[in-house]
């Protein structure tokens, strides 16, 4: 066999396809070819009315209402006149106001006082760098400043003039200023 009777041969299957197909169609539109017998009457004839099914298989013996065709016969009410044109342009409608609401009264709460006055002494730029003598009661503190230049004191000592050392201790060291303000805990630190 050659391509062109293959060929042929498929046009052939789907014709009979298509044909097969159009009188299932029109079978199922247009009722059975037996119409003419008085046992299989079309629906909706005298003998059964069309919402009614023969057979066990429908909706069995349904009570069918009357049409009362006699009041479809009225005459129609006259329609009231409408000012309402579609074709004329209206702006729309504004938005209703919103409602007021007062809010509840605020009391008035003063801040904290602030407590004024001078304010209070700078930080001492020192720092601990250790002590001395291992003796707790003959320490002297050695203290740094920002450039590096160590100072030395005891409890009670003054340094550079302007700061008391006021305790020592292991690991810290209590100073102040030369007036007894600021007072500061100096932790021991590694430079």
């Amino acid at each position: 066999m050659t391509a062109g009777t293959d060929n042929k041969r498929g046009q052939v299957y789907l014709l009979i396809t298509v044909i097969a197909v159009l009188v299932v169609t029109l079978y199922v539109r247009f009722g059975r070819s037996d119409a003419g017998t008085p046992a299989a009457a079309p629906a909706g004839t005298a003998t059964q009315p069309s919402n009614q099914a023969s057979g066990a298989g429908g909706r069995g013996s349904l009570p069918v209402s009357d049409v009362k065709l006699e009041a479809l016969k009225r005459e129609p009410a006259d329609l009231a006149d409408s000012d309402r044109n579609p074709f004329r342009f209206q702006p729309k409608a504004p938005p209703p106001r919103p409602v007021e609401r007062t809010p509840p009264p605020q009391t008035f709460i003063p801040p904290p006082a602030v407590v004024t006055g001078p304010p209070p002494p700078p930080p001492i730029p020192l720092k601990f760098v250790g002590w001395l003598s291992s003796d707790p009661r003959d320490r002297v503190a050695v203290l740094s400043d920002s450039h590096g230049t160590p100072f030395y004191g005891r409890e009670g000592d003054l340094i550079e003039g302007r700061y008391r050392v006021l305790r020592i201790s292991a690991d810290s060291v209590d100073v102040a200023y030369a007036d007894g303000r600021g007072r500061q805990t100096l932790r021991l630190t590694s430079q």
